[in-house]
């Protein structure tokens, strides 16, 4: 990836909307003649103002996003990462990238909002004015959901143009972790307020902030417990969660996969999404496939993600053995989500009639030759967050791919999701329920993805919490569940943690190769092929579930080291 390097963690987002793009939903407004006066004119420019926001200021915080979100929580492996040895420290240019990238987004809202207060015309609807200003401060709170859950006690940043007026940015305290929560919901439930109950496709709309807000309640509910959680909290995640679930008319896809699909960019199931394009713009695409892909993947040579893959733990809980050359393939979601011996995909190279994981590797196909060589030491190889080649690409999307660049939306959270997290508030801390409305919610999500599934007539904590691995498995959302389970039972998180199996395998491409060679079969030398158990569990500590703030960062502003004071949040408000 290519990264800016933001020396000031405020990013004052002065240029919010000097951009250009190409695609409708994300049009900006042109450089050429722009300046704030002469800007926000008309309904048009007042959304253009706030698309960049659904993208280019998120650039950044991709790796970090998938590093935390999956290698941190076991569900990937990454070689000798410190996301996955957890040893990360304040200079890691992932960690370093990903602050600077919340912050940008947190100071890009910020900007927009004021702007649509103070220079938006009198012929600008107060309905879309409401609407802009309250995706700003989803966005916003979504910002500080990441941070809050990353590093803890954080600054507030209410205003710009406050902050700089008093020169003050570079001598904040941290704000204590419980008033991060406050502002958050206090962020929400304007966003609620002024958005509308549907909004233009793949937009934020009003229950895109009642998703979001369950979730940072349930999320809430643990912190400062121990053994249990705050019930009023729980109740507010159901409440929020039951809204989207009854009264926002959003279905589940029928077809797992399909949600991953770069033609489902903006499917009804996606509640909140960075939508990314390729423009002339560098910061507006997805670049995940480059970090992910199997070498060769595309024709761009833009592909390293060979020798990483989702990791032997996830592949465990979803009842795969690397070792075997046969799937059992009961939950579809497992194909969805990483690629596996004798796996084949029809909607990757679709101009060359499909996808053959093995033959990929050790044949290829016309202008795709492989490497001959299976790299994956865990086994497996990414799926989401893939497009494929660049007729793949066209097809989805009628636009074409670029170097290191694709428009595949990433989901941030889905109906899924919050159906689980209806589930898990009801069961709240009885650790199971017979509630049928908290059962059809769990059953939705399952019977969607595995053959066969019979309702239960209960559900428990452990189940919500495995349905909730399978279901989110590699997008970005996994730490994040052990950071809240650690708010209240934090040894338990971390046993968890340390029990899983986050090593790799040895003898994987002789053994695959020999098969693939033989037709399919192969016998399994165990003394040659076998999972390495020699490397060191991970020392995880509590300590380790906040990250450290970046040294640049903690040299602007000394402040950052010191307690978190107590903010009142009432002296925020938004107009």
């Amino acid at each position: 990836m290519k990264y800016n390097h933001i020396k000031s963690w405020l990013w004052v987002a002065l240029l919010a909307v000097g951009l250009t793009s190409c695609e409708d939903f994300l049009d900006r407004p042109t450089e050429d003649g722009y300046n704030t006066d002469n800007f926000y004119q008309t309904d048009e420019q007042c959304f253009q103002a706030v698309n960049p926001i659904y993208n280019s200021p998120w650039y950044d915080f991709q790796r970090g996003f998938f590093k935390i979100g999956e290698v941190m929580a076991g569900n990937y492996y990454w070689g000798s990462s410190p996301y996955l040895t957890f040893t990360i420290n304040s200079t890691d240019e992932d960690l370093v990238n990903m602050a600077a990238s919340l912050w940008s987004v947190n100071g890009y809202c910020n900007t927009v909002i004021e702007n649509l207060n103070t220079k938006a015309s009198g012929a600008v609807s107060k309905t879309v004015l409401n609407t802009c200003k309250g995706e700003c401060l989803v966005w916003k709170a979504m910002a500080y959901f990441y941070l809050v859950r990353c590093f803890g006690a954080v600054p507030i940043i209410h205003e710009n143009s406050a902050m700089i007026s008093a020169g003050g940015y570079n001598s904040l305290y941290r704000a204590k972790v419980e008033n991060v929560y406050d502002y958050i919901i206090m962020t929400l439930e304007k966003a609620i307020e002024w958005l509308p109950l549907k909004n233009g496709e793949g937009r934020i709309d009003r229950y895109s902030a009642y998703g979001l807000l369950a979730k940072v309640y349930l999320t809430k509910s643990g912190y400062g417990m121990s053994g249990s959680r705050n019930q009023s909290d729980l109740d507010k995640a159901a409440l929020y969660a039951k809204k989207v679930i009854e009264e926002s008319g959003r279905q589940l896809l029928p077809v797992y996969s399909d949600i991953f699909r770069i033609a489902n960019n903006k499917s009804q199931e996606s509640l909140l999404a960075w939508h990314w394009t390729v423009s002339t713009i560098w910061t507006s695409q997805n670049t995940l496939q480059s970090d992910l892909a199997l070498t060769g993947f595309s024709e761009f040579g833009d592909t390293w993600g060979g020798y990483s893959g989702p990791s032997v733990d996830l592949q465990d809980a979803f009842g795969e053995n690397a070792l075997s050359l046969t799937r059992n393939n009961i939950d579809t979601r497992r194909k969805a989500t990483m690629m596996m011996y004798n796996d084949t995909y029809d909607y990757f190279f679709t101009d060359l009639g499909g996808f053959n994981y093995i033959q990929f590797i050790y044949n290829g196909y016309t202008q795709f030759p492989g490497t001959g060589e299976y790299q994956s030491p865990s086994g497996a190889n990414a799926v989401k967050h893939l497009v494929g080649n660049k007729a793949d690409h066209k097809t989805g999307s009628g636009e074409d791919m670029a170097n290191m660049a694709t428009s595949l939306s990433t989901h941030l959270l889905r109906l899924a999701d919050v159906y689980l997290i209806y589930a898990e508030a009801v069961i709240g801390n009885n650790g199971s329920t017979t509630d049928a409305s908290a059962i059809d919610a769990f059953y939705r999500v399952r019977n969607r993805s595995v053959s066969g599934y019979t309702r239960p007539t209960s559900i428990s904590w452990e189940d919500v919490w495995k349905e909730r691995r399978l279901e989110l498995a590699c997008e970005g959302d996994r730490w994040y569940d052990y950071v809240r389970w650690h708010y209240y039972e934090p040894q338990k998180a971390i046993a968890e943690i340390k029990a899983q199996r986050r090593s790799s395998y040895n003898g994987l491409n002789s053994y695959y190769k020999s098969a693939y060679e033989a037709g399919g079969t192969a016998a399994l030398d165990p003394n040659s092929t076998y999972y390495d158990t020699n490397p060191a569990i991970p020392n995880v500590t509590d300590k380790d579930f906040e990250l450290p703030f970046p040294a640049t960062d903690l040299t602007m502003n000394p402040n950052l080291s010191e307690e978190p004071q107590d903010v009142d949040i009432t002296q925020y408000s938004y107009n």
